[in-house]
C-alpha cells in the first residue's frame, strides 16, 4: 500500500515530459503522489506551470527565477520574469526557485548578478508573505543571510554542510531532500540530521533520479524507506511527517 506523499519540488514544465505527461501524472497517483509543487525557473516555465496547475488538481505552481538567469540573463529577461511573478503570485502556491549557485560563477560581477535578482524575488515572497522555495549551491550561508526575517522558507535539495544545516534549522525553516538520498552517502547523514517537522520529499524530477533514466514523481516514494532507516523509524512516520509539513507549508 502507498503511502500519501506530496513530491515538494519538481519540473513538469520540462521538455522532457512532453512524450508521456499524462501517464507520469498516472504513475504517480498509483505510487501514492497525490501532490506536486512543481517550480518554474524562467517566464516560460512559470507559464507551463500555471497552466499545469490549472489543468491538473494535483499540481500547484511555484513561481520563480533560477541563479542561472540571474546569472546570465538580460536585465529585459530578469524584469520580465519578476514582474510575471509579480502578476501571477495569487495563483501560486510559493514564489521560487530563486537562490544563488556559485558552482558556475566565473567571477564576482556574476555572483553580484545573481544576488541582485535574488534579492528582488525575497521581496516579492516578502510582498505576497508566500513561502520562498530557495536554490543553494556552494552558497548555502549566504542564502541564510539573505532570506532572515522571512516566515517561511525551504532549502529545496539541500546539499550543504551540517553545520549551515543546524543554522537553518535554528531559523525554523525546511529542508527538502531529494531522491539524491537514495544513493548519497553525504546526503543520507543530512537527512538523519533533519528533524520529522523541518524535513520535506522532493524528486527534482526530471534531474537526480534513484533509477536509471529520467526522474519522476513517483520516485519520491523511493527516498521514504531510506530516510526511515536513517533515523531508524517507520516509513509511515517519515511520510506522514512530510505530507503534514508540506501541506503547512504550500497551504494544500
Amino acid at each position: 500500500m502507498p503511502y500519501p506523499i506530496i513530491d515538494s519540488h519538481c519540473h513538469l514544465d520540462s521538455p522532457k515530459f512532453n512524450r508521456d505527461r499524462d501517464e507520469v501524472l498516472e504513475r504517480a497517483r498509483k505510487a501514492g503522489v497525490f501532490g506536486m509543487i512543481n517550480s518554474g525557473t524562467s517566464r516560460r516555465g512559470n507559464q507551463i506551470s500555471l497552466e499545469l496547475a490549472e489543468k491538473h488538481e494535483a499540481i500547484h505552481a511555484c513561481l520563480g527565477l533560477s541563479p542561472e538567469l540571474g546569472r546570465t540573463g538580460s536585465k529585459e529577461d530578469i524584469k520580465a520574469v519578476l514582474t510575471q511573478i509579480e502578476t501571477k503570485a495569487d495563483q501560486a502556491v510559493a514564489i521560487g526557485e530563486a537562490g544563488l549557485d556559485y558552482q558556475d560563477c566565473k567571477n564576482e560581477e556574476e555572483k553580484t548578478r545573481q544576488e541582485a535578482s535574488f534579492k528582488k524575488v525575497i521581496e516579492l515572497a516578502k510582498e505576497f508573505e508566500k513561502p520562498l522555495v530557495v536554490h543553494a549551491r556552494q552558497a548555502e550561508p549566504e542564502v541564510l543571510a539573505l532570506v532572515r526575517g522571512l516566515e517561511t522558507v525551504v532549502y529545496h535539495c539541500y546539499s550543504g554542510t551540517v553545520e549551515t544545516l543546524r543554522d537553518i534549522l535554528d531559523s525554523g525553516y525546511y529542508i527538502s531532500l531529494a531522491t539524491l538520498v537514495c544513493f548519497s552517502d553525504h546526503h543520507q547523514k543530512l537527512a538523519a540530521k533533519v528533524p520529522l517537522e523541518n524535513l520535506l520529499l522532493e524528486t527534482d524530477s526530471p534531474y537526480l533520479s534513484p533509477r536509471r533514466g529520467r526522474n519522476e514523481p513517483a520516485y519520491v516514494a523511493d527516498s521514504i524507506p531510506v530516510i526511515a532507516k536513517v533515523k531508524e523509524t517507520e516509513a509511515s512516520e517519515i511520510a506522514n511527517a512530510a505530507t503534514k509539513n508540506a501541506r503547512r507549508v504550500f497551504k494544500i
